[in-house]
């Protein structure tokens, strides 16, 4: 099912019909959106369809089931067992994540980011016009942790939010649970909210643990962010959700999200998220096999092919992030060669941060057969 080719031009799509308005070309192979060329469940598309046919789309509401299951999902995948009054529904985890940083600090506080990272986690800061802080992660032949010395030097009493990506896009890690205890005790220490993107937490090769279920204590200062978007490939029907065990953060949140008018989910997400968390399991099991061979076709095949790239086999995700600093070029010819040579559009490395330097973010959730057009494609001139 995941081989099924499938063309998504002229769909409207930002991944394939967009390309000129971001890289100036339109013949390239997209490897850069987070999305998956596969196509969703057919439990979830049967879903929609029964909804669509009842003809009439008008404003919907979370039900009893929807909130009863993302709990049955948190409990059954993460092992973590949260409440009913812990749940708020959101239209996406970046507009949740904006909100949050304008209802738990102020404008010239400081948001503390650890780089490289999905660029909307440091770009929102400057939206809201807080102060970017910067912990980055130490790499060491392509594994990323955690800085913890680094951030304890930098927090000042302006310091009002810690932002955690778990698992981490673009560097693949899933968090240990001692690591993430450690950057919470910090937290706790030193009055630090923490906000904890987990929006590809279904997404993992090894054992994921969401930072709020490790101790209460972690729990009431943590604000969780999560979707059925990635995990399911539904992310154009805007359907997120926000967990607190605190319900004061949870109202604050509650309060800057109807201000921000971002609230109302469409019809389709919540039938969407359900028939995912009810149905999709299976789905996704077979989903994680193929994106594991994917993985591991591409590090072979840079390997037989003599090439200079390299990455380290992600613990989550299906985005890899190459490394092509082993070329005596600068960053900007790599991109050049990348796109008017290899003719391909990666995500660039220094959108997630200075430290993205020399790196570029591939998206291998695509058949396998044009996963290896595209990597004979880049091979060719690298």
């Amino acid at each position: 099912m995941f081989d099924e080719i499938i063309n998504r031009k002229d769909t409207d799509c930002v991944k394939y019909d967009a390309l000129n308005n971001y890289f100036g070309y339109d013949d390239l192979q997209p490897l850069w959106v987070a999305d998956m060329d596969f196509k969703t469940p057919d439990v979830v598309n049967d879903a929609i369809i029964k909804r669509a046919q009842h003809g009439i789309y008008g404003y919907a509401k979370a039900s009893t089931k929807t909130f009863n299951l993302v709990k049955q999902w948190m409990k059954k995948r993460h092992n973590w067992e949260i409440e009913t009054s812990w749940i708020t529904f959101i239209n996406g985890v970046v507009p949740a994540y904006s909100a949050a940083l304008e209802a738990f600090s102020n404008e010239g506080d400081e948001i503390i980011v650890q780089t490289p990272v999905y660029f909307p986690l440091f770009n929102s800061v400057k939206a809201n016009k807080r102060k970017l802080i910067t912990n980055p992660l130490k790499e060491k032949d392509g594994y990323y942790t955690m800085d913890l010395e680094d951030l304890k030097s930098k927090i000042t009493p302006k310091t009002k939010i810690m932002v955690l990506c778990s698992p981490h896009n673009p560097v693949g890690r899933v968090w240990d649970k001692e690591e993430l205890e450690a950057l919470a005790n910090i937290c706790l220490e030193n009055n630090i909210m923490i906000i904890s993107d987990e929006i590809h937490a279904d997404l993992v090769f090894k054992k994921f643990t969401s930072i709020a279920s490790i101790s209460e204590k972690i729990s009431n200062i943590t604000l969780t962010l999560n979707s059925a978007g990635k995990t399911f490939n539904v992310a154009g029907l805007n359907c997120a959700y926000a967990i607190s065990q605190n319900q004061e953060i949870l109202k604050t949140f509650e309060k800057e999200v109807k201000k921000r008018e971002i609230h109302s989910i469409n019809v389709f997400g919540y039938i969407a998220l359900e028939a995912a968390y009810e149905w999709g399991e299976t789905w996704l099991e077979e989903l994680l096999v193929y994106l594991k061979n994917n993985i591991t076709f591409t590090k072979d095949y840079l390997k037989k092919s003599n090439s200079k790239i390299t990455f380290r086999e992600p613990e989550a995700t299906y985005l890899l992030w190459l490394n092509f600093k082993n070329y005596s070029i600068s960053h900007d010819k790599v991109k050049q060669k990348l796109l008017e040579e290899s003719k391909v559009a990666l995500n660039d490395g220094k959108a997630f941060g200075a430290d993205g330097k020399g790196f570029f973010r591939l998206n291998c959730a695509l058949p396998q057969e044009n996963l290896s057009k595209a990597l004979s494609r880049i091979v060719t001139f690298f």
